[in-house]
């Protein structure tokens, strides 16, 4: 492994300017293609996936639901396998193999019939979506490093977004052909993922596996033997932060069109609004970071984050067009929160984890990503039911005190 360098992203030739260089340093046009190609073919197929089950199979609402669930469950539980396949050296194959598994699941869902079919293809689906980020974070990681390791990795959160919303709007207009539109819109959604696949695993990229024989020598300041003490504790405080993802499509839409009566308009037009100030925000406010802890950036997006909560409560307060507005305006301050926090967790852990633990370091961290997102739309929308104080106030005293373990239990890197 090459030697990091921590030096921050100042001013001049050695800055990444952008999304796509930033992507360069880590495996060039190829990779960057496939992130583009699949984001795009995800963004078809992926917010419309229930519809499938009910358009296409004849399921019902709540089991395709419930089969869906099935399949982010079980993908949660492939990861820490995926994690060990990276410490032994794999890189871009199991970037290739999480998008097969997805092709596999879309052509599962093409041949399959009823909810059988349809809960082998959620499975799939579900197995290759949630090793995505541990394979690409190891990936990069494995191509560059230091600071220009975090801009790649914006940077391939900027592109993915962008790539989901050009693939949304694309199955928008099209999903008006009804259900012959959405089996169409599944075979390009497989054809692009086979694509992406093929596009990665030419690269054949891998790294040496690290000696058992030191794992002794590789500490983190504060850290036992193994060098991952840490996580055990950071992992519990990013589940507070990771309930973030889903304040947007969870609670915000209840909150403004059943609490305020506001028009559904509002909750799209700043979901639109949050992802256009994330694909534009998020390499330049890492780059412009740089010269901060990792730790501390963390730290502060909590900080925001608890901010913004108790200000969509204060906002909710002025009720109707007023309080709609002013959740909108808080929703920016919200934004910020969140393009700290994608840029800085998993930064902070390939930064602090030893080369020989890395893949089940971002396994673990990856897990409590997942399975703080999995309890977020069940315990939002249960917290807001005993109401709207309830709801920010739990979420920002907790994102508060996860704030605050960061800062004392974090490696200072």
């Amino acid at each position: 492994m090459t030697t990091i360098e921590e030096r921050p992203l100042a001013p001049g030739p050695g800055r990444p300017p952008g999304t796509l260089r930033s992507l360069g340093a880590a495996g060039g046009r190829r990779y960057a293609a496939a992130l583009v190609v699949d984001a795009v073919g995800a963004g078809l197929l992926r917010p419309f996936l229930l519809l499938y089950g009910v358009g296409v199979l004849g399921m019902g609402v709540g089991r395709a639901g419930l089969a869906l669930s099935l399949g982010m469950l079980a993908g949660l539980a492939v990861v820490p396998l995926t994690g060990r396949w990276i410490d032994r050296g794999a890189r871009s194959l199991p970037v290739a193999a999480t998008l097969v598994v997805r092709a596999a699941g879309v052509g599962v869902l093409l041949a399959g019939h009823g909810a059988g079919g349809f809960t082998v293809a959620a499975v799939l689906l579900g197995v290759g979506s949630q090793s995505w980020p541990t394979t690409h974070a190891a990936f990069v990681a494995t191509l560059v490093t230091g600071r220009v390791r975090d801009a790649a990795l914006a940077a391939g959160r900027s592109l993915r977004n962008a790539g989901l919303g050009v693939g949304a709007l694309i199955a928008t207009v099209v999903l008006s052909g009804g259900a012959g539109a959405l089996r169409v819109l599944a075979l390009v959604t497989g054809a692009a993922c086979l694509t992406a696949a093929a596009l990665v695993g030419s690269m054949r990229v891998s790294a040496a596996r690290v000696p058992a024989a030191r794992v002794a020598g590789a500490r983190v300041a504060g850290a036992q033997p193994d060098g991952t003490a840490w996580l055990g504790a950071l992992s519990v405080a990013n589940l507070p932060y990771a309930f973030c993802f889903d304040v947007l499509e969870v609670a915000l839409p209840a909150l403004l069109v059943t609490g305020l009566h506001a028009s559904p308009g509002w909750p799209s037009g700043i979901f639109v609004g949050n992802t256009v100030l994330v694909i534009t925000l998020q390499v330049a406010l890492v780059v412009r970071l740089s010269r901060y802890p990792r730790r501390t950036v963390f730290g502060w997006a909590g900080w925001l984050l608890a901010v913004a909560y108790l200000g969509f409560w204060a906002a909710g307060g002025l009720g109707g067009t007023a309080g709609a507005a002013a959740v909108a305006g808080v929703s920016v301050l919200y934004t910020v929160g969140e393009i700290l926090y994608a840029g800085s967790g998993t930064a902070l852990v390939v930064a602090s984890a030893p080369p020989q633990l890395l893949g089940r370091a971002l396994a673990r961290w990856e897990l409590s990503t997942g399975l703080g997102r999995a309890a977020a739309p069940a315990a939002l929308t249960g917290l807001l039911a005993v109401g709207p104080g309830v709801l920010w106030g739990v979420m920002a005293v907790g994102t508060a005190l996860a704030a605050l373990a960061v800062r004392r239990l974090a490696p200072a890197r």
